[in-house]
């Protein structure tokens, strides 16, 4: 299979056009390529006003692929030669036919599947849990999810609830719940990460209810509105397959003997509960602080990693609209124009843009009572006429004083307080301007002091590099630090177990024991965590099988 790319046509022209347009970038007579298949499709605006898609094309041809590839290296056309063979789940015919004809039972003191088969436990139901547990389903092995939030009905009513006026529920909030937090952000799908899963969990994704635009755009994206019924089909996908999702099921101990895992303990309306299992992936997310002390306080191997903080920053959508395009996205007839920035300050700390959001809105992410934080989401329609994105600095673990594994979540823990004194329970908020100007207090009272400076150093910076990011007008929300989780549980890299101190101060591996995504320090968006929690499940169902 042969896959063309940088193949441009101008923004409003016909796809129809891109069959021949391929045909004479290749130098090849009319007809020989049969058809193009668009499997990536982004937008070049470097030539504003006039923009360009540019799209990554398969060929479809009765020519062989040496001779396609010797048609691009001859006009200097960059071509991907890929393997069609790609990544599916095959289960064992005996776990599928067990996972048929039998259904889970809630309130079980042991989770058992087909053919006495364990069954596993996953603990979190974000973008790590979910597809972690699609999977481990799909491989017949009926896995019980145990999430502490809400279904999504029950949710988005305790959030809409806090978001009004109400109390702030611990339990079920923009944290905690079906979906995690990726429920209540913007729904974006963009990462780095070159996973072979990615193309799996965008194809369930589709699914379940999400745009096919999301195959094959550079930077796709779903949007909270419809995020919310996705994660819903998700989870009944899963339950289908023989999978059970728990909620109101806070974990509290991992039950571990002779270096194995034999179970769990949970709260779930306020009374404590037992499964036994030889099998557990801790998919807890960025904020289960409780459970991460916990889980430390058994013995499990942790350590510090860096993280980021910082604010909200909110401009105008027609001001970035001009500053990428040229021109306000509605009269262009595409979606609002995005960015994303970063800089280095004369220190060498990093400042960046993170989690940009057109067309969204600045949210209360709150999930403890005293402490504050924000985040930023974007309905499908990107149409509140405001973007916003997290403008972050680099924390650093010498930036801690402790070396405590944990001493990144109290720093966290510091400023969230802060935070919500200074706001009084409120977000606090200041201009650009008067932040530059320091002549009046504001956000410098919930945020380090190498914070404040590092924002500040970058901010005329990023002005340069985006006009009209430094405007004086545009607004910063604090505070913004759940980015990522600045602590890792530590795995074994071939096994992906987790770790656990022995009696002479060294290290084993914790036998059934997954840490995965967020929460364990090894992802860092839906997609990122969505793959490691794929990637567990595959190691798991490959020991199982």
């Amino acid at each position: 299979m042969i896959i063309i790319h940088g193949i441009k046509l101008k923004l409003g022209q016909d796809t129809g056009k891109l069959l021949r347009k391929a045909e004479r970038q290749l130098g090849l007579e009319l007809g020989a390529i049969d058809s193009v298949r668009i499997v990536k499709e982004s937008l070049d605006a470097r030539e504003k006003p006039v923009l360009y898609r540019v799209f990554s094309l398969e060929l479809i041809s009765q020519k062989t692929d040496e001779s396609l590839i010797e048609a691009c290296n001859r006009t200097n056309t960059r071509y991907t030669a890929e393997n069609p063979v790609r990544f599916e789940i095959r289960a064992l015919q005996r776990h599928t036919e067990a996972s048929s004809d039998l259904k889970a039972k809630p309130g079980e003191a042991k989770t058992t599947g087909g053919d006495d088969v364990p069954r596993p436990i996953v603990v979190g139901y974000g973008p790590c849990g979910i597809f972690a547990a699609l999977a481990l389903a799909e491989y017949g092995l009926r896995p019980v999810v145990l999430e502490r939030g809400g279904r999504m009905k029950e949710r988005v009513a305790a959030v809409e609830r806090f978001w009004n006026g109400g109390p702030l529920d611990p339990e079920c909030n923009v944290q905690f719940g079906e979906g995690g937090a990726g429920t209540f952000s913007d729904g974006k799908l963009t990462t780095g990460t070159k996973s072979p899963y990615s193309r799996w969990i965008l194809e369930n994704f589709v699914d379940a209810g999400a745009s096919p635009d999301i195959l094959i755009k550079q930077k796709p994206h779903i949007g909270t509105d419809v995020l919310r019924s996705v994660v819903v089909n998700l989870r009944k996908n899963t339950e289908a397959l023989g999978g059970e999702v728990r909620f109101g099921c806070r974990l509290t101990e991992v039950l571990i003997e002779n270096g194995a895992v034999r179970g769990v303990r949970y709260m779930q309306n306020g009374t404590e509960k037992t499964l036994v299992t030889d099998t557990v992936i801790l998919a807890l997310g960025h904020s289960a602080r409780d459970t991460i002390r916990a889980l430390c306080a058994e013995g499990i191997r942790m350590e510090q990693k860096p993280f980021s903080m910082g604010v909200r920053i909110e401009h105008p959508q027609r001001l970035i609209d001009l500053a990428q395009y040229g021109a306000p996205h509605e009269e262009l007839g595409i979606g609002p124009a995005d960015y994303k920035l970063n800089v280095k300050t004369a220190s060498g700390r990093g400042v960046y843009t993170f989690c940009m959001c057109p067309g969204g809105y600045v949210i209360d992410a709150s999930s403890v009572p005293g402490m504050l934080a924000v985040n930023g989401m974007s309905n499908s329609d990107r149409g509140s006429g405001t973007a916003n994105s997290a403008l972050l600095a680099d924390v650093l673990p010498e930036d801690y004083d402790s070396d405590h594994p944990l001493a990144g979540v109290a720093f966290q823990e510091k400023y969230e307080r802060l935070a919500f004194e200074l706001g009084g329970g409120k977000p606090p908020k200041q201009t650009v301007g008067s932040f530059m100007d320091k002549t009046q207090p504001g956000i410098d009272g919930c945020l380090p002091g190498f914070v404040s400076g590092a924002l500040r150093e970058a901010m005329p910076k990023l002005g340069r590099k985006l006009k009209g990011f430094d405007s004086p007008d545009a607004l910063m929300t604090a505070v913004e630090s759940r980015s990522s989780s600045p602590v890792r549980v530590k795995r074994d890299p071939e096994t992906l177990e987790a770790f656990a101190s022995g009696p002479s101060g060294d290290t084993a591996a914790i036998k059934g024991l997954y840490p995965a995504g967020e929460g364990a320090g090894y992802a860092g968006g839906i997609m990122s965590a969505a793959a490691d929690g794929v990637r567990i499940a595959v190691k798991i169902a490959e020991q199982t099988h």
